[in-house]
């Protein structure tokens, strides 16, 4: 199939850094910005900058609130097949941008209650939707590979094409001002749900399971909570420049928003090509001396516990793959890849198939969801074990970002390393899995290993 630009396509000057468009564009409503930070890995080479969705979904509980231009309805459908049904409505074919047109949003890690029967026992402090996605019209796209920035839509909004001169001349007028950053501050003390014994306990909970075979490795996370008030926006730009990954995002929806920089990606679809990168395995970083940095990748990278553990969410995942994707289709490319971040190494494995000819990206999505690196293995009953061990939902923790363009394609994100500011209060998790061998200290050293750059970011909003 051969592949062009949208029909409305008008190329940016290269910004070097894409916050530049994204802070002319922050006003409007439902800002989101899919940000890979400037990181040089591969999987940073695209920014995508969206806002003014003409159709917007917020999903609580059994109910998904829908609103358009011809008002507001709810309904009941199951969300993934829900907006399954509405994409392919505005199906549009393949262009050479990633993306220009389609959903964007979160889907939180509770939407999977309703994939699966799960108790419900934990505390839901974080009281937002499980679901939020705009389905947005246009985006700016930034390559920084080659360079080059578009503005493109597929203008399937009839109100776009009349909009398009005024956004038009909003990025292009190097004169534009946009409203000053409000600064952003945190007060009072970081709590924690599970102190040190708490954690030890859930701990030992989890090895009684394994023990009696309920299960294999289960994905423990502590949740953290501090006051705070001011723009997000402020502290999601710190949070970047402190932390930088590729598959960072920042999304507000005006009650909340979300800071996220995450290292990890859930699902890409590519011309049918499907694409799932698990993280399990991790160590921190020393910067300060080349030497024990390179000891630590190095024992990562030779840990039988970590590849074991690894590899369970690989069979994990290839299972769920297999749900959706063409028979045969699923390949392992890369198993037990090192890769390296600003604050911790990590042990990442490549599982790559085919979509099946019935299946669409929001079917693969609601497969495989949420991601078995931030369950454990079996799947639904670590699900169950976590419901009954950390004390609050996880909200949009352990979830997913990303966007579903109308061409089919998906990228999307595991919502770790992430931030939720929402009624003054700042929250954020940290977690990782136990298996059978690990060691309730070790696990607990690793979780704050994990946090080390939002607990660093925290001290830094003071």
């Amino acid at each position: 199939m051969s592949q062009t630009l949208p029909p409305l396509c008008v190329e940016l000057p290269y910004p070097g850094d894409s916050e530049r468009y994204f802070r002319q564009l922050r006003q409007r409503h439902w800002p989101v910005i899919l940000d890979s930070a400037n990181t040089s890995l591969p999987a940073g080479r695209y920014d995508i900058i969206a806002a003014d969705p003409f159709i917007t979904l917020e999903c609580r509980g059994n109910q998904t609130r829908i609103v358009s231009a011809t008002g507001a309805r709810l309904s009941n459908e199951d969300p993934f097949l829900l907006l399954d049904d509405l994409l392919k409505k505005y199906h549009q074919p393949r262009s050479e941008l990633p993306f220009a047109g389609g959903a964007i949003g979160y889907f939180g890690y509770d939407l999977g209650r309703r994939i699966e029967d799960l108790p419900s026992t934990a505390l839901d402090a974080e009281a937002i939707p499980d679901m939020a996605v705009g389905i947005y019209d246009w985006a700016i796209i930034t390559d920084h590979q080659q360079q080059r920035c578009w503005l493109a839509s597929f203008a399937q909004d009839p109100q776009t094409p009349e909009k398009w001169p005024e956004l038009l001349a909003q990025l292009t007028d190097d004169e534009a001002t946009t409203e000053q950053d409000k600064l952003f501050r945190v007060r009072g003390e970081l709590r924690c749900n599970l102190d040190q014994q708490a954690y030890k306990q859930a701990f030992e909970r989890i090895q009684h399971y394994i023990t009696e075979g309920d299960c294999y490795q289960v994905n423990l996370a502590k949740r953290f909570e501090i006051a705070a008030e001011g723009d997000a926006w402020y502290a999601y730009q710190r949070l970047r420049q402190e932390n930088a990954a590729p598959f960072s995002a920042y999304f507000d929806t005006g009650s909340l928003a979300i800071m996220s920089s995450s290292p990890e990606r859930l699902l890409q679809v590519h011309d049918g090509q499907v694409e799932t990168k698990p993280i399990k395995g991790t160590r921190p970083r020393h910067l300060s001396d080349k030497r024990k940095d390179q000891a630590l990748a190095d024992d990562l990278q030779n840990s039988i516990k970590d590849r074991a553990e690894n590899l369970m969410i690989v069979d994990l995942l290839r299972n769920d793959l297999g749900k959706v994707c063409k028979a045969g289709s699923i390949r392992v490319p890369r198993p037990f890849a090192l890769e390296s971040f600003a604050t911790v190494h990590h042990l990442v494995s490549t599982i790559t198939g085919t979509l099946a000819e019935d299946q669409s990206a929001a079917t693969l999505l609601r497969a495989c969801f949420p991601g078995g690196s931030i369950t454990g293995a079996p799947k639904l009953r670590a699900m169950q074990i976590i419901e009954e061990l950390e004390p609050n939902r996880r909200g949009v923790y352990c979830g997913s970002i990303g966007y579903i363009g109308f061409d089919g394609n998906m990228d999307s994100n595991i919502t770790i390393r992430t931030l939720v500011f929402s009624d003054n209060r700042l929250r954020f998790w940290a977690g990782g899995g136990i298996v059978k061998d690990s060691q309730a200290e070790a696990e607990y050293q690793e979780v704050h290993d994990k946090a080390a750059a939002m607990l660093h970011l925290i001290e830094g909003l003071r």
